[in-house]
């Protein structure tokens, strides 16, 4: 599998060198933008597994930049966390929550924590990625197979065990998640299991003897 990519978002360099240096155990690519102009810019040609937006920026800030993010269909359902230095209460909060984050962090804030949160949005877009890999394998069968229902049951055995090694890892995941506090992780991981559901029936119907 390729890395991940995490869009880093805040104007000041020092703050992007500390983000880095929190997130490199992750070792996943990080990407630097000193503007919320140079992040849309960067969403335009890249996918990314989730992104860290500071609020406070000159010029467009967190919040417009996180608004254009949701209004594109490319990059509305890639997970914000914003960062900010300064808590102006419940409101503050809730508009970050109403611009479309998934996660509200007051800086300083504890490199433990970020970074755990990060690396679950990271194996969240990494098993849909696994899961649109196999999905775009069947589709390539059916089409070499001029749409026959039923396989060969070789292939249908391969792409089976293929897709049951992500349920393996997106049932880990589902555990270690299970009972977050965090709304946007716990959408996140309940969209994935609806598409590894859809998945397996697909594949269920396309065996002998199954229509």
């Amino acid at each position: 599998m390729q890395k991940a990519k995490i869009l880093l978002v805040d104007d000041r360099p020092e703050n992007l060198l500390a983000l880095e240096a929190i997130l490199s155990a992750l070792d996943q690519t990080l990407v630097r933008a000193a503007s919320g102009e140079e992040a849309l810019k960067a969403l335009l040609t890249d996918d990314f597994a989730v992104i860290l937006l500071d609020v406070q920026m000159p010029g467009m800030d967190g919040f417009e930049t996180a608004a254009h993010i949701k209004r594109r269909e490319r990059t509305r359902d890639i997970p914000i966390i914003f960062l900010t230095a300064i808590n102006h209460g419940p409101h503050h909060t809730f508009r970050g929550y109403a611009a479309g984050a998934v996660d509200y962090i007051s800086k300083p804030f504890d490199p433990w924590v970020l970074r755990a949160k990060v690396s679950v949005f990271v194996d969240l877009y990494v098993k849909n990625c696994q899961l649109k890999e196999q999905a775009a394998l069947l589709r390539l069968q059916l089409e070499a197979g001029g749409g026959e229902p039923a396989l060969g049951g070789a292939l249908l055995g391969e792409l089976s065990a293929r897709l049951a090694a992500v349920e393996e890892q997106a049932e880990a995941l589902g555990k270690q998640l299970d009972g977050a506090e965090d709304a946007g992780v716990a959408a996140t991981a309940a969209h994935l299991e609806r598409k590894l559901v859809g998945l397996r029936r697909a594949l269920d119907a396309m065996r002998p003897g199954s229509l």
